[in-house]
């Protein structure tokens, strides 16, 4: 019986170390200027498979993403970032999709 419980619960330890697929990672999100940002960032990535949620600080200009790694990577996290019109980490924004913003989400002097 002893053995048992000692068999199940180090599978159950298995079990769940293998389920613990979700990973964090800050994005740079230089070119946002706003909470209407943040709400076109949210809508890019909530598409996307795999993700999980961004937690978006608008005076750090930094989010919090996390994500189900093996299923989705931080090179499609910045590009669909970038195709809404923000520039993420070292990815530059799209160019059309950031014509295409609010003017209150362009910086000043960009085009």
């Amino acid at each position: 019986m002893k053995k048992s419980l000692i068999l199940i619960a180090a599978a159950a330890m298995i079990i769940s170390a293998c389920g613990e697929k979700n990973k964090t990672a800050d994005v740079a999100l230089s070119t946002m200027q706003c909470g209407m940002c943040s709400m076109n960032i949210e809508n890019a990535l909530s598409g996307l498979k795999g993700f999980v949620s961004i937690e978006i600080d608008d005076d750090k200009k930094v989010g919090k993403v996390v994500y189900e790694a093996g299923v989705l990577d931080m090179a499609a996290i910045e590009k669909a970032i970038a195709g809404a019109g923000y520039d993420a980490n070292d990815t530059p924004a799209n160019k059309e999709a950031y014509a295409k913003l609010d003017m209150c989400c362009k910086i000043p002097g960009k085009e």
